[in-house]
């Protein structure tokens, strides 16, 4: 008998998720896969850009065959090359075009890792609120099976004459409505599990247990990874206005081109003057000295870009200071609510069994004792609740803080 319980509750246990394991699977869906995919093709793209910069070899040739034969020019000719030529400078365009990828691949990186945090505090948001609402279930549960006690107790007196038809069908609306209630809360369950289904990718089986851990570096200097990822996006666009600034220098290329020629002249007295081979090595300027204003315009668009991120970066930064202090805040209510709904439970007990005592003695209806049955667990519900909530806030401050979820899960 043992072994087939053990059969029967593997699979439960198997596919039963903590909080950490939610995480760790929301973090490597195909959301943040595709932003992974996306950094690793800017790498490649400033690999191949770095490689532009270094010398390039290119060979060719050529064969051809002429009307009319010349002293420079063969029937037949045929040639073949090899040209080795290097950008020696470029005004200034190279190191800007590094420093842009640089910092364009540092603000990617920051953004997978800011969309890594966004998934991680949706899923632990999902994760207590699934636990709040089973503690809700739980309460609603057994305030029906006090109500339907009392419904088959009433419909006893009833039937020996000691109540009234009335004071049934106030317990009979209150079973219907509690039930609605339960398959409202239970639906809003079902929600839950399918949002992590759809985060996750995977079958959901929540386990409760999973806390979050306090920060104890918790700074009005720190930056969240969205804004750390801003800051280097603005690097970028300050370097991209850089490097349209070199339009206004010269450029310099070396050039060396060996060239191997075979000519067939019909008339043999032109193969004297012919050469088989020639090597030419060059250095080249090029300088733009007038355009229309090309380059300024180029370098204005650009700074603008930059100026433009420039103010979105501080006003995001600001926001992100205040939404820290508000997160703050709110874990100072979310403690304060949970003493509150403490004292509001030992209360709401206490009346119960007082109210119920003189209800079942015929001292009180049962208006008095459906609501106080009702506030009952409300109350228990309430505690877990704000318990729940607290460990929201906990996450809330850590996420405003710049610091990784997935490292406070306990």
């Amino acid at each position: 008998m043992k072994k087939i319980y053990f059969i029967f509750l593997t699979p439960l246990f198997l596919y039963s998720q903590n909080l950490e394991e939610l995480v760790n699977l929301s973090i490597q869906n195909r959301l943040v896969n595709a932003s992974q995919q996306s950094l690793d093709s800017i790498k490649d793209e400033y690999k191949s850009v770095k490689s532009g910069y270094l010398p390039k070899l290119d060979v060719g040739g050529k064969y051809a065959i002429t009307d009319e034969e010349t002293a420079s020019l063969a029937k037949k000719s045929g040639n073949v090359y090899g040209s080795l030529n290097y950008l020696l400078y470029d005004g200034g365009k190279k190191s800007d075009v590094y420093d842009s990828y640089e910092s364009t691949i540092k603000s990617t990186e920051e953004s997978v890792e800011a969309l890594k945090n966004d998934i991680s505090l949706t899923v632990i948001n999902y994760y207590f609120d699934y636990l709040s609402l089973i503690s809700q279930k739980d309460a609603k549960l057994k305030e029906i099976e006090q109500l339907d006690s009392q419904m088959e107790r009433l419909s006893r007196f009833l039937k020996a004459g000691t109540t009234t038809e009335d004071e049934v069908q106030k317990i009979i609306s209150r079973v219907e409505n509690a039930k609605v209630n339960l398959q409202e809360i239970e639906l809003q369950i079902i929600t839950i599990l399918h949002n992590l289904e759809y985060i996750t990718g995977t079958k959901i089986d929540i386990t409760a247990g999973s806390n979050i851990k306090e920060s104890e570096k918790v700074s009005q200097n720190s930056e969240r990874f969205d804004i750390k990822s801003l800051e280097f996006d603005l690097q970028t666009k300050l370097s991209n206005s850089r490097a349209e600034k070199s339009g206004y220098l010269p450029t310099v290329t070396l050039d060396n081109t060996y060239t191997y020629y075979d000519s067939n002249f019909d008339d043999k007295a032109y193969e004297n003057n012919a050469i088989d081979h020639q090597n030419i090595l060059s250095a080249n300027l090029k300088w733009n000295i007038f355009s229309f204003g090309e380059t300024k315009y180029k370098y204005e668009s650009k700074y603008k870009e930059y100026l433009a991120s420039k103010l979105k970066y501080e006003y995001e930064k600001n926001k992100a200071n205040v939404d820290l202090q508000l997160a703050l805040k709110a874990y100072d209510i979310a403690k304060a609510k949970i003493k509150s709904a403490e004292a509001n439970l030992k209360a709401a007990e206490s009346a119960y069994e007082v109210i119920k005592s003189k209800y079942e003695n015929g001292l009180i209806d049962n208006v008095a004792y459906l609501e106080s049955l009702t506030e009952k667990f409300d109350a228990i519900s309430q505690l877990k609740t704000s318990i729940n909530d607290l460990e929201i806030k906990k996450a809330n401050i850590i996420y405003h803080n710049g610091e990784k979820l997935e490292e406070y899960i306990k």
